[in-house]
């Protein structure tokens, strides 16, 4: 019997935490972000002592809505530019703030892999495991964790330091997601695995 551990080079990846989406009464809300930054404090706290990469995975969309996707188009043009470059909106929020030497990832759409240079920079950094967080699970954790199983690495979903509209859209998205195999841990039960 094989009792061999294998021992993953580790990222973090938040995903979409700016005021925008975050802040109450932001034009893109996402119910339970702003209660999910504690949590991915906790995660991003222990990221920083581990000295493993931390990617700070963003949206943002040109202000005449040339790269913003067809079923968010209209919206965008007629009444809620959201994360235009340059706005207070798409800034990461404040307790989340990237420190010196973490990455910052731009996408313009759900997954973070696509159109985008993370998955050359976790190639490049040997990284073969991420741990991932942030809003929403229907759309970006979805799309980005489904992505990442699909380009080979191992992944975990951080539950209580992702948010949705409503428990009942977690719920369905965790099904989902551990369905194909995505473990969906919490903060402190991914941390307390790390350290075995």
């Amino acid at each position: 019997m094989n009792t061999t551990i294998v021992r993953h080079r580790l990222a973090l990846l938040i995903i979409d935490m700016q005021n925008d989406f975050v802040l109450s009464g932001a034009p893109a809300f996402v119910y339970g972000a702003y209660d999910s930054i504690d949590s991915i404090r906790k995660l991003l706290d222990y990221y920083r002592l581990i000295k493993e990469p931390v990617f700070h995975v963003i949206r943002e969309y040109r202000s005449d809505g040339s790269d913003v996707e067809i079923t968010r188009y209209e919206s965008f043009i007629k009444s809620r530019k959201i994360v235009v470059p340059g706005t207070d909106g798409c800034k990461i929020v404040e307790k989340l703030k990237p420190a010196e030497g973490e990455y910052v990832i731009i996408k313009n759409r759900f997954s973070a892999f696509m159109n985008t240079e993370l998955d050359f920079m976790l190639r490049r950094l040997g990284i073969t495991a991420i741990a991932i967080c942030g809003t929403q699970f229907p759309n970006c954790i979805r799309a980005t964790a489904f992505d990442a199983v699909s380009y080979g690495y191992n992944v975990t979903v951080i539950k209580d330091a992702t948010s949705a509209a409503s428990k009942q859209i977690a719920d369905a998205n965790i099904t989902d997601i551990q369905n194909i195999g995505i473990p969906c841990i919490t903060v402190d039960e991914y941390i307390k695995k790390m350290n075995i």
